[in-house]
């Protein structure tokens, strides 16, 4: 099901994981999150619901509130917002 981008989303820096080699994926993802300041945002493409990237994200020091923008069985749009 794909949801509408809202105003708010539009121009947030996107990353697609699809484009990454699958080898450094979740390095790559990390460190675009890590460049996140509070308040900031980023959209993740992801080929898939990206499951064992989020608990990965779960166990950083950093905290994000991430949303599904997009859950299609072959495309994930996640927002990701980081809050501390």
């Amino acid at each position: 099901m794909q949801l509408p981008l809202s105003d708010a989303s539009k121009g947030l820096p996107t990353l697609n994981a699809s484009e990454i080699p699958h080898a450094v994926r979740h390095g790559a993802i990390h460190g675009a999150l890590g460049t996140l300041n509070v308040g900031e945002a980023m959209i993740l493409i992801a080929p898939h619901n990206p499951l064992p990237l989020l608990r990965e994200i779960e166990d950083r020091t950093e905290s994000f509130e991430l949303k599904y923008l997009q859950e299609d069985p072959a495309e994930y749009r996640i927002k990701f917002t980081r809050t501390a």
